[in-house]
């Protein structure tokens, strides 16, 4: 099977060593993804909900890269900082995905590279179901 790491444009990715997606044949494997925006710093410090839909949206244009799309996700896990919380994140998490509802996790963490990140996302997708 061949293998296609797909880059974003993350200044972690060559530091750490990993891909934001890698597929391998009709799997696509999305890393931990943060809400950063275009401009390398985080996005909408403080708000969670906001927060979820960035990861989310750089998560989709990695899928859409690896050649899917976000109908081909079927799991996610949504880490937090504050699992309280954990209804902002969902209420994102719902409106993208509720009709696909995929595999889903939430999780509470200590603590991220960057304090102001409140969530990071993983997902996983299978293409080519048909």
């Amino acid at each position: 099977m061949n293998r296609t790491n797909i880059a974003s444009v993350s200044d972690f990715e060559k530091f750490i060593g990993f891909s934001r997606a890698v597929r391998v044949g009709d799997y696509i494997h999305i890393s931990g993804t943060a809400p950063i925006g275009d401009d390398g710093k985080t996005a909408f410090t403080d708000d969670l909900y906001r927060q979820t839909l960035r990861c989310i949206e750089i998560m989709q244009k990695a899928i859409e890269d690896a050649g899917g799309s976000l109908g081909d996700v079927v799991r996610t896990r949504v880490f937090l900082t504050d699992v309280s919380r954990w209804k902002e994140a969902a209420k994102a998490h719902g409106e993208v995905f509720q009709e696909i509802r995929p595999a889903c996790t939430f999780l509470e963490v200590s603590g991220f590279i960057d304090p102001d990140w409140l969530v990071e996302m993983e997902a996983d997708c299978i293409i080519n179901l048909d």
